[in-house]
């Protein structure tokens, strides 16, 4: 039927309310490009197709692209529908048209994602690859795996690739068989779906040579949502159009303004990364909290801060009771020769914080802190009282040290450059008093466990503790165990008593 842009859905789709002839929505659309774009031009289309909540929740199912998912997609469309109007049948995110020429493009994806921490979207392009050039992950362990996939020989360039097939390894993740599904479902659109059933496919990348390109082409509506990726300059203004675009749309919804100094700070530190952007401006609006205009300097102090290490990326994942991304750190920091002490401190370490911050929470120095608190009055009311509260316990700390000490000459050894010790100063909430932001994140992450839970997971650390020195076990299973408990939700009071490894 036609091919158009991103920007001309609202006219298509008004020139077809408008057309009382031919006002009927196609039997099959394509939509392709860039993902936050084809994730809201999905949303438009769904929303005009099927206007009432009910019939959304009713009469669309959407489906993941696998080899069976194909099959059930192509059963979907040929059933009428026992509920009467329109029916939508998704195949979201597909990779139905990748060849064996995208996989430079594909592999830059998946770096892309490991970058983002999208872990699982990072392993569906990996394996997608492996699938199309035939390749096992055995392999690609071999000194010559690497060439069949054309990737740098620099180690240090692909430490995210290595990272991820040892992951992969580890979870025992399934290649997926090379099919001609794109075939099953072009006959499927060149003979037709029962009435009323229609098929969207939501795809980053297209082969217009393919057969079902065409098909749909033909039978159907395809609306490009990419957005070229070269150096040429028109490639370059497109690229700024996207990003302004994308970007007000964003700040207009929080109430929110940015200078235009601001904006050149923060494309220059992603280049043109559409989700790191996201990711970086919504980090932003949680920082200003009520102010209203984020500055440059706000960049300066946000982005470059949150930069993180590996480890905390194990803590901060560990926190936010994110069981993959914990599990998936701490295979990267022990393949980065990481010491299985080091991890096991560092998650002791910010579980002893949570449960500090919980404890400061129910004193009477934390009457002021909710879990809707926004960032300037966390600065501004609740970081004074913390502030307090760290002086007190010091004071108190210092005082209970000289008693017990007979040999201040002794004692000063234990103590740092500061003179204090370290144990007195990470029990401290604010450090460093004049950097509020992480502890105002360290406060919301605290919200995510009950205080029971973190009293018990500094108790199963302990175990943890003994099982490390003790045992003998596998040190990897061992840390994997003690994460799987923490991050557990709905624990009771007591910790389940455990005495080997889970199975």
């Amino acid at each position: 039927m036609s091919e158009f842009q991103f920007k001309e859905l609202e006219n298509y789709l008004k020139t077809l309310a408008n057309d009382e002839v031919n006002n009927k929505f196609a039997s099959a659309y394509l939509i392709y490009g860039e993902e936050l774009l084809y994730k809201k031009a999905l949303n438009i289309l769904l929303s005009a197709v099927l206007p009432d909540k009910s019939s959304k929740t009713l009469n669309y199912e959407s489906f993941e692209d696998t080899g069976g998912n194909i099959y059930k997609v192509v059963e979907k469309l040929n059933t009428f529908s026992l509920i009467p109007g329109e029916r939508v049948i998704a195949l979201c995110d597909s990779r139905i048209f990748y060849s064996k020429h995208d996989t430079e493009s594909i592999l830059k994806k998946a770096e892309e994602a490991y970058a983002d921490n999208k872990i699982k979207k990072a392993v569906g392009y990996v394996v997608s690859v492996f699938g199309l050039l035939n390749l096992s992950f055995e392999d690609v362990c071999k000194d010559d795996g690497k060439a069949k996939l054309k990737l740098d020989n620099n180690l240090n360039k692909n430490k995210w690739f290595d990272k991820l097939i040892t992951y992969c390894i580890d979870k025992r993740v399934t290649i997926p068989d090379v099919e001609d599904n794109d075939k099953v479902l072009q006959k499927a659109v060149e003979k037709g779906f029962a009435k009323g059933n229609h098929l969207i496919i939501t795809a980053d990348m297209v082969d217009r040579r393919r057969g079902l390109y065409k098909a749909i082409n033909k039978n159907g509506i395809i609306i490009d949502c990419s957005v070229p990726r070269g150096e040429k300059r028109v490639d370059k203004i497109a690229q700024e159009i996207f990003t302004k675009e994308m970007m007000h749309n964003i700040l207009d919804k929080a109430d929110k303004t940015v200078d235009g100094n601001a904006y050149l700070a923060m494309y220059e530190m992603t280049g043109f990364n559409p989700r790191i952007f996201v990711n970086n401006l919504e980090k932003l609006i949680n920082f200003v909290g009520d102010r209203k205009n984020i500055t440059s300097e706000d960049v300066r102090n946000v982005l470059k801060r949150t930069k993180s290490d590996p480890m905390y990326e194990l803590t901060s994942a560990i926190s936010d009771r994110n069981t993959e991304h914990a599990l998936f750190f701490l295979n990267s920091l022990l393949s980065s020769e990481f010491h299985y002490f080091q991890l096991f401190a560092a998650i002791t370490n910010q579980i002893r914080k949570l449960l500090i911050v919980k404890l400061f929470v129910e004193s009477s120095y934390g009457r002021e802190w909710n879990a809707g608190v926004q960032y300037n009055k966390f600065k501004s009311s609740i970081m004074p009282a913390i502030q307090k509260h760290d002086s007190v316990l010091l004071k108190q700390f210092e005082n209970w040290e000289n008693l017990v000490s007979k040999d201040g000459a002794s004692n000063n050894k234990k103590k740092g450059k500061s003179g204090k010790s370290k144990l007195t100063t990470d029990l401290l909430i604010a450090k460093n008093p004049n950097n509020p932001y992480p502890v105002f994140l360290l406060f919301g992450k605290s919200e995510k466990f009950t205080k029971k839970e973190l009293l018990d997971s500094i108790e199963y650390m302990s175990k943890i503790d003994l099982r490390l020195k003790s045992t003998g076990q596998n040190p990897k299973l061992v840390l994997e165990d003690a994460i799987f408990h923490i991050c557990r939700k709905g624990r009771g009071q007591r910790s389940r008593e455990r005495t080997g490894i889970r199975s």
